[in-house]
């Protein structure tokens, strides 16, 4: 994987698609690649392919490279090192085949092995390699029928953009398990793996489900399944504007996200509160009063930021809405075999709507019969297409890998769940009242942390020179503390664990010394003195700390304070000032905030 994007119409092709890998290296950024008809009187492909970012690639460009169709693809390595040789577009032996991957082809060993016993020679250390031989190789008569044919003998999962030079006038694309989205425009066409690079040209896109494929040709387009039947799939409009893109006058993606998080709070409450009853409306969740007292038990499952999210939420609704629930990895939860129970609501938690292991639990889940619901902040993607109802998170395009306004927005937008939940059931109008107080003021006090960002960056210089650091933080800190580990060694390398406050006896203080800084939650709870004899512990083998609380911490070396909310909403504020310290931390190290190593924004295969 990562990043698909492809052009036919009557435009000069190559700056158009490295426009739009530029809008997608955020997906992966390894190596990247162009392959494009070259017309003329010569026809056939040409192609160009870089070790690097984009901006390695463009350099390499031959003078002459035209065309007006073509495909690229920016690459986050899984099969092959990086470099030149493994990036894609993979061509087939004379060049008559061009392909852009996606996903995880499980069976490409065994294929290779037989194509290679058929004479096909490989070049690259990828999967995707056995596709261009296997479009090659078929001697159907039309390019759509050649690739139905290959991508029958594939096992795993595909987003696939296809060039050949015998069929000039289109380009074929194909999903199972990988994103592929069309974009319609005035006598031309786009395709790509997500709408940040078709948002500057069009916002009428269709996107295929599993099992589907297309024909795109510069004035129509035609969708039908790998069986060859025709299918119906209708444009849409994106909601989200180009601008929405764009840096917006900050340095990094990073930083400007964290800085649209009031904004995008606001955007997830507005419309949905309704104070007559003390509740929240959620149109999408097509889930009853009667359902919802139904439900015995909630099940969240997620992974990473998504993952931790679940954790708070979980949280949230055994508190409002008392019932039990908890939050799993989604990798880990379609491996265990688990009981699906009748009476259990199950939650998807994920930024791009297309993460696959939270989608194959989703699928996994309806074959048995489960209630699903998903919580994702991309309309019409996959696990909101195939869950039962939901809801969207509306944080807006977040570009930058590590993900912070869509944490929150998750967090928020679970919190609403609970309120919803616990007012169907035995909350109070009292309680409901007051946790809509809550959300509303969220947006201000998101504000008011960050108007300390100053304080923030000093404390980062302070703590950048460590090798390792510690969060603790207990019950409803524990997640904040999880996610704010998450967010240090994702974008500054530095090593970062994370532990329940009340675990510290139980072994992880045999790590605190002088070198080893602890970040300690710190809310003021029912659990206040607890946390602050967790502090004094530490202090006593000679550690230094870091709190996030609501009052100065008098054992810790430095305090953070950000304001109160409800003992329910806190842990939605307390990350926000550990998001801008992981920031500042990676800036004080020279990291490369948006594009951390070895990560990638949307991870579509297992």
């Amino acid at each position: 994987m990562c990043g698909i994007v492809g052009y036919i119409g009557k435009r000069d092709v190559a700056p158009l698609l490295l426009e739009g890998l530029q809008r997608l290296e955020y997906r992966g950024y390894d190596s990247a690649g162009i392959a494009l008809h070259a017309g003329g009187k010569t026809g056939g492909l040409k192609s160009a392919k870089a070790k690097g970012r984009v901006r390695e690639l463009e350099s390499r460009l031959p003078k002459r490279f035209n065309g007006t169709t073509g495909i690229a693809h920016t690459r986050w390595a899984t099969h092959g090192a990086p470099n030149d040789v493994n990036a894609h577009p993979h061509l087939d032996a004379d060049e008559k085949v061009a392909v852009v991957h996606n996903g995880i082809i499980d069976n490409a060993a065994d294929l290779r092995t037989k194509l290679t016993a058929e004479g096909f020679v490989f070049v690259s250390d990828t999967d995707t390699e056995v596709l261009a031989h296997l479009i090659a190789r078929s001697e159907a008569g039309t390019l759509e029928e050649k690739v139905r044919e290959a991508v029958k003998h594939i096992e795993g999962t595909y987003g696939i953009a296809v060039l050949h030079a015998d069929f000039p006038d289109r380009i074929v694309v194909a999903r199972n398990g990988s994103p592929v989205v069309l974009g319609i425009g005035e006598k031309e066409m786009f395709v790509s793996s997500d709408v940040a690079a078709l948002v500057s040209h069009t916002r009428q896109v269709v996107t295929l489900d599993d099992g589907e494929m297309a024909t795109l040709r510069a004035d129509d387009y035609r969708t039908y399944t790998t069986e060859g039947s025709s299918t119906s799939a209708q444009p849409t409009t994106v909601e989200w504007e180009a601008e929405s893109y764009d840096m917006g006058g900050h340095d990094t993606y990073m930083h400007k996200e964290i800085h649209e998080q009031a904004d995008a709070v606001d955007r997830a409450l507005r419309g949905r509160i309704d104070d007559r009853f003390s509740t929240v409306h959620l149109g999408g969740l097509n889930l009853d009063a009667r359902d919802a007292r139904a439900v015995r038990r909630v099940k969240i499952l997620g992974c990473g930021t998504s993952y931790h999210a679940g954790q708070i939420g979980a949280q949230m609704i055994e508190e409002l809405a008392r019932i039990p629930a908890d939050a799993e990895p989604a990798s880990e939860f379609r491996y265990r075999n688990p009981v699906v129970d009748p009476d259990t609501l199950y939650i998807a938690v994920s930024q791009s709507g297309e993460t696959y292991d939270v989608l194959a639990a989703v699928q996994e889940l309806k074959r048995k019969g489960a209630r699903v619901l998903g919580l994702v902040n991309v309309v019409g993607s996959a696990i909101a297409r195939e869950t039962d109802g939901g809801i969207y998170v509306h944080a807006g395009p977040e570009v930058c890998v590590v993900s912070t306004k869509c944490f929150t927005n998750m967090v928020v937008s679970f919190g609403l769940l609970a309120l919803h939940l616990g007012r169907t059931r035995d909350l109070s109008v009292a309680d409901g009242k007051r946790i809509i107080e809550g959300l509303r003021k969220l947006p201000g006090q998101i504000e008011e942390i960050l108007a300390n960002e100053e304080q923030i960056e000093k404390l980062a210089a302070e703590y950048a020179d460590a090798k390792s650091m510690m969060f603790i933080g207990r019950v409803r800190g524990y997640p904040v503390a999880r996610e704010a580990s998450l967010k240090l060694k994702e974008v500054s390398y530095i090593h970062a664990e994370a532990y329940p406050a009340s675990e510290l006896k139980h072994g992880p203080l045999a790590l605190i010394e002088p070198a080893m800084p602890t970040v300690a939650i710190v809310p003021d709870d029912e659990l206040l003195e607890k946390n602050r004899a967790a502090l004094e512990e530490i202090k006593a083998r000679s550690g230094r700390i870091l709190a996030v609380a609501h009052q100065e911490q008098e054992k810790a070396d430095h305090t953070i304070v950000v304001p109160k909310n409800e003992d329910e909403l806190d842990p939605i504020l307390m990350g926000i000032p550990l998001q801008l310290f992981a920031y500042y931390t990676a800036k004080a190290m020279g990291r490369d905030i948006d594009k951390p190593r070895n990560l990638a924004k949307s991870v579509t295969v297992e």
